[in-house]
Order: structure tokens, then sequence, then C-alpha cells
């Protein structure tokens, strides 16, 4: 799990192709491994990865299929800057939002247009994700943690403030970058439990009926 607060901007060092997938090596700028050890998830564009070798400024992690085809990892080339983030842990600042790293679909930025010192982004996601994006609420963009602004239809936007520009990859996206999406988990939980499939094996489960009565629906 993660926060999507980007701790740094690493590189990728090296791309090994091999049967169907591929295995990545990141140069980790100035993200500390002192405390990292094999196994351990790593956000990369805000793809939970695993780290299968460690160096003191770099990580390998194998890629699968699933991945390469469902995010923007297979466009990424040697030198291709990427946004990292390390693993919540029970001591992390929760400064952004409960983020799984396992991306929803691939939007496109429609707009980059100047607002104060900020950037306003406007984005086009997938529709079928349209739903769960909600107006000052969260989601996940190349790994970042940020608010939606205002949404029509399945286009949203979100204001990209200084700091964020200068310490993520954001700052370089123009019109029709495409990043990796994320929404928030809890609206889709929400939604499964509106289905109501988990409560058909356990009569005693969550219903329509018990989330009226305790008030989640009006």
């Amino acid at each position: 799990m993660f926060t999507g607060i980007i701790l740094s901007i690493g590189q990728i060092a090296a791309i090994e192709r091999r049967a169907g997938d591929c295995r990545i090596k990141i140069n980790t700028g100035k993200l500390s491994m002192a405390d990292v050890a094999l196994g351990d998830s790593i956000a990369v564009n805000g793809v939970c990865l695993t780290a299968v070798e460690l160096g003191a400024d770099y990580f390998v992690a194998d890629v699968s299929n699933e991945t390469l085809t469902k995010t923007l990892i297979n466009t990424l080339t040697v030198g291709a800057p990427v946004n990292l983030e390390l693993a919540l842990t029970p001591t992390t600042r929760m400064g952004g939002h409960i983020v799984s790293g396992h991306v929803d679909g691939v939007g496109e930025v429609l707009e980059k247009k100047a607002d104060g010192r900020s950037f306003c982004f406007k984005i086009k996601a997938p529709n079928q994700l349209a739903k769960y994006i909600a107006q000052k609420g969260s989601i996940c963009i190349n790994g970042i943690s940020l608010t939606v602004n205002e949404v029509s239809g399945a286009t949203f936007s979100v204001n990209i403030v200084p700091h964020t520009l200068a310490e993520t990859t954001l700052g370089t996206a123009t019109t029709g970058t495409f990043v990796n999406l994320e929404v928030d988990m809890l609206a889709r939980y929400m939604e499964r439990l509106m289905q109501g499939e988990a409560a058909a094996i356990d009569q005693g489960g969550v219903t329509i009926d018990l989330l009226q009565k305790s008030g989640f629906l009006g």
C-alpha cells in the first residue's frame, strides 16, 4: 500500500525483454534504499513492483505481461524519468490517500494551463472509470495523490502546485501525454457492496437495507 506522495524521480537504467514480459532496472535518485529489503514493494509511476535485486542507488523488478498490457510501463525507454514511492509503513504520515499501486486504466492530458503559480490539468479517463471519479474526491495519477477539482463525464481536472511540478514527472507533462490512473479504492468497494454479491453467500452480510439503516444511503 502507498499514499501517493512521491519521494523521488528515478530513471529507467535498463530494460531486459524476456518471454512475454520484462525485467527493468531503475536508478532511484534521491530515494534512500537503506531500509529496503528484497521483496519489498516500490511504486513506479503508480505501478506496484517487487524489488528482486537491490543496490545502493537502484533496484531491479520483474514486470508481468498483465502489467505491461494494462499500464504505461510498456512505453518506458532507457533514460525515462519515473515517479517513485516506497510502500506505506505503520509510522508513515498519511499525506495523500490509500493507494494500492494497481492501475485501473490509462488517461490522456487534454489541456494544461497556468492557474496562478500552479497548473490546471484536464484529463480524459477511460469511460468505464468515470463513475469512480467524484468532485473533491481523490485520484492517483502516475502514482501521485491528487484532489479532483471538477468532473464532466469521464473528463476531470486537477491542480498541480509548484512543489509537485518540480518533484514529479508531471512537470514535463503536456497536452497529449498519457498517464496511469488509479481511482479511489473506497469507491470500488462501495460499488461491490451495492451489487449485493458479497451478501449472497451469507444472509447476515452487507445489504442495501443494512446500508440504509446505517445512514450510508438516503
